[in-house]
């Protein structure tokens, strides 16, 4: 079987693509190794800035029945500090990801994608001009090109994004739903605690999504001093440091289960090599402090999926840095700031005295436009 584009991974930066060059006339493959729905760890926001890929994918009214209520306002709480930005403009909203992988997926095949669920690429090769890759089965597609949009997240596949030896600094990701909060509507609150970061955001289904990260070391002091599994350890820790999170959450219950996943890999990577296209987490992802994860998985698809069709592929790792490289430098300074006891005493203070400050950093974190 041979495509125009195979494309590894069926979450919301493959599936993306796939819708894209799929109503562009391409031959598309799409391979994904688990079943859906699926929960996830990640965050669930996706910023206005992502809408218009929404819409170019035919998924952005559905999205929007489907999503959580507008965020209008986005906030800080660290320690017994609890600030909101004035303004109040649309930032966006929150879909759990068991909804939005399926809403995208459809999307492409509704259009011509051929999809290969559950399957998994064990190794691909170049023959002639095209690269011929190879399912758990025994199968063999082969496309004139392949993009790689299997995330980085403890990936095992053959774009395996490698691992460091394990130091104190890992950062660990959890993710949990509650019902029941006390969030106030239309806030999404960063969480600033002694050793992570973290967000709050109202989501699908009356739900309240808790997103965060904590490094190796303090995710250790937790679990000694509170007791439990690791996801309850990290709650407890998250509200007797932060006063919002507390009050927030100190009536809600838990839906599900928590889930975790680490270390991550924030930082930029390779974006195309010898015919192989990176998009999503793969090719660079932000410190999940931004919330713009998703968002720019999207994003850096919608940007692949245009340059493909223009016939410009190979300006994408240049386009790819120019758009989305600052918000990945700018997320660095916000979790060192947000982690570190020094830098959380003064980003309160300086947020203190000029709250207008987080939507500027909103804006430069991705989340909405500067004003023209």
């Amino acid at each position: 079987m041979r495509y125009d584009a195979v494309i590894i991974g069926a979450g919301p930066a493959g599936s993306s693509a796939a819708r894209l060059l799929a109503q562009a006339g391409w031959n598309v493959a799409l391979v994904e190794k688990t079943e859906f729905p699926r929960r996830k760890v990640c965050g669930e926001f996706i910023s206005a800035t992502t809408m218009p890929v929404l819409k170019a994918c035919g998924v952005a009214a559905s999205f929007i029945a489907a999503a959580g209520p507008q965020v209008t306002r986005v906030g800080a709480y660290a320690g017994n500090s609890m600030l909101e930005a004035p303004e109040e403009k649309f930032w966006g909203r929150a879909l759990g990801r068991e909804h939005l992988d399926l809403m995208l997926r459809d999307a492409a095949v509704k259009v011509g994608a051929t999809l290969f669920q559950p399957a998994e690429v064990t190794d691909f090769w170049r023959q002639d001009d095209d690269l011929v890759c190879v399912l758990e089965d025994g199968r063999e597609i082969a496309a004139r090109l392949v993009i790689a949009a299997c995330g980085s997240w403890n990936s095992k596949g053959v774009f395996a994004v490698p691992g460091d030896d394990a130091t104190p600094s890992d950062l660990f990701a959890f993710k949990a739903h509650f019902t029941g909060s006390a969030l106030p509507p239309g806030l999404m609150p960063l969480l600033a605690f002694p050793g992570g970061y973290g967000g709050l955001v109202h989501s699908d289904s009356g739900r309240t999504s808790l997103s965060c990260c904590i490094r190796r070391d303090a995710l250790g002091r937790a679990r000694a001093r509170h007791g439990g599994r690791a996801g309850e350890a990290v709650l407890a820790h998250i509200k007797e440091t932060t006063k919002g999170a507390r009050l927030a959450l100190g009536d809600a219950v838990l839906d599900g289960s928590f889930l975790s996943t680490g270390p991550i890999h924030p930082g930029i990577r390779e974006r195309h090599e010898d015919g192989v296209f990176f998009t999503g987490n793969i090719a660079g992802e932000a410190h999940p402090v931004i919330a713009e994860g998703i968002s720019m998985a999207i994003q850096s698809s919608g940007l692949l999926a245009k340059l493909l069709i223009a016939h410009r592929g190979e300006t994408y790792a240049r386009e790819w840095k120019r758009r989305f490289a600052p918000r990945i430098r700018a997320a660095s300074v916000f979790a060192h700031l947000a982690m570190n006891g020094t830098g959380r005493l003064a980003g309160r203070a300086i947020l203190s005295a000029a709250p207008r400050l987080l939507g500027l950093g909103a804006r430069l974190s991705g989340k909405a436009p500067f004003a023209a």
